[in-house]
């Protein structure tokens, strides 16, 4: 009898964890190598753009052909294809639109033909992204981004905008060596876990089997997600101790699950408008949309952008200790009406895209308070982003920053669609978005509004929300006034 039930837990045992691992190490496999493709992917489309609008840029300036512009810059061509190509560990070249390679980064040597397929070019010019080994030119199976070349000096006779010119390849094998060691790493842990198993089930298999049973229904759980499960802890002995420390790993697992997926919200939505404002900037003044004599200016804004950025990204690691008063907020002095004009700056573009107008109105020039400068950097860009994004076409955007007492009140308010009754108690809550905000704002992940609510709580002020369906919405919060200044 004890005979049968060991071996019937050994049994049990090893298919539940061989089953559970093997499961793990597919679908981490499959994430990791699925998550490696879309970063290297998107790394190298926006190497491909980069190289496109050197190329346009030279162009536009010359007014000469593709070929004429290779052969006369070939060295700044070459170093800014070797640039990249180093940067995405990747294999990069030029060709026209009838296969002939027209430059290619130094480590294409001996991979890459004097001539590909035409055919094949003209097939890859309809996609703008491959895994394949390009028609056989690769040994192994690469990530292929490939950027027409399809915009052509003006002024010029022979010119269609629907004929490529030619087309700018990127190709990069996807080695991803994490894989590599998660096999060893899986083996070795699977090792102690046999050993382990084989020594424990051989001394207490009778006395350990139904609450070994029930751990193993909550590793499966563990398994789909579910974190929530515990074992029931029954006596006092050493069965009793691994079920508690079994709870206590799960608790453990919860919180740090809770943290991961909080973190990486937090750092979606936050790190995501500083460098669409980089971004933008960083284009026009390659694009030649920002005239000469106003790039300086707006250098200074990207500079800004970029510190507040690196700031950001280490304040976020703290985010999530909001809620209980861990993260440690830097009160200092500062102008919250040239903070405003900041925000409303970094949002130019945008809002000249709507149309809209624009109202600023500040009880005095310099109007300093006490807060966490970031913080309330962080609140007032979401306010405005949000503003921007819900204004109706040709609308108005007010912001106000008023003084009564020893208080400042800083209020956002926008024409559009404005908030049903129905919706504002809940405008505040934790990955909140109203059903007609989510054909308008497809990028957001509701977590805008609760961080800066959070951070206003921290900071003991009030924030708070009125609305007129289908007319405006309008956004405030508090400061404490610096008392030392005018």
């Amino acid at each position: 009898m004890y005979r049968n039930i060991f071996s019937k837990y050994i049994l049990t045992f090893m298919v539940i964890v061989v089953t559970n691992f093997i499961l793990f190490i597919l679908i981490a496999s499959f994430l990791i190598n699925g998550y490696s493709v879309e970063m290297k992917k998107e790394l190298m489309e926006n190497s491909s753009q980069s190289i496109y609008s050197s190329l346009n840029g030279v162009m536009t300036l010359s007014k000469m052909p593709l070929e004429d512009i290779i052969k006369v810059d070939n060295g700044y061509i070459v170093d800014v294809l070797n640039e990249n190509a180093e940067a995405n560990t990747a294999v990069i070249f030029i060709t026209d639109n009838q296969g002939r390679v027209l430059v290619a980064s130094n480590n294409a040597k001996g991979i890459i033909p004097s001539k590909v397929d035409e055919a094949l070019v003209e097939g890859y010019l309809s996609e703008d992204y491959s895994y394949s080994t390009l028609g056989g030119i690769f040994k192994k199976e690469h990530i292929n981004v490939i950027h027409p070349i399809n915009v052509f000096p003006p002024g010029r006779a022979d010119y269609d905008s629907e004929t490529s010119l030619g087309a700018i390849f990127i190709c990069s094998e996807n080695n991803n060596p994490i894989i590599k060691r998660l096999g060893s790493s899986v083996f070795i842990t699977l090792l102690w876990i046999f050993g382990f198993s084989f020594v424990a089930v051989y001394f207490v298999s009778e006395r350990i089997s139904r609450p070994l049973k029930e751990m193993s229904r909550a590793a499966k759980n563990f398994a789909k997600g579910n974190f929530s499960v515990r074992v029931p802890v029954r006596g006092n002995d050493e069965v009793s101790e691994l079920a508690t420390a079994f709870n206590n790993m799960a608790g453990s697992l919860e919180k740090l699950e809770e943290n991961r997926s909080q973190f990486i919200s937090n750092v979606s939505h936050d790190l995501r408008t500083p460098m669409t404002t980089i971004s933008g900037f960083i284009d026009g003044i390659l694009s030649g949309t920002i005239p000469k004599d106003k790039t300086d200016y707006y250098l200074e804004i990207v500079a800004s952008e970029v510190k507040r950025l690196s700031r950001l990204v280490n304040s976020l690691l703290d985010i999530t200790r909001i809620q209980s008063g861990e993260r440690k907020f830097t009160m200092t002095s500062f102008d919250a009406c040239e903070l405003a004009r900041q925000v409303l700056i970094s949002c130019e573009s945008r809002i000249d895209k709507k149309k809209l107008d624009i109202v600023f109105e500040c009880d005095d020039d310099n109007m300093n308070v006490i807060a966490d400068r970031d913080a309330i950097h962080q609140i007032m860009y979401n306010l405005v982003d949000n503003a921007v994004k819900f204004s109706n076409e040709g609308g108005t955007i007010t912001l106000t920053v008023r003084e009564n007492d020893d208080k400042l009140y800083v209020t956002v308010r926008n024409t559009g669609m404005g908030i049903s009754k129905e919706e504002l108690p809940h405008v505040f809550e934790q990955f909140y978005k109203s059903d007609r905000s989510r054909g308008l704002d497809k990028t957001g992940v509701g977590l805008g509004l609760y961080i800066s609510k959070t951070i206003i709580d921290q900071h003991g002020e009030e924030m708070w929300v009125t609305s007129e369906e289908g007319v405006f919405c309008e956004f405030t919060f508090t400061l404490q006034k610096d008392k030392k200044t005018k």
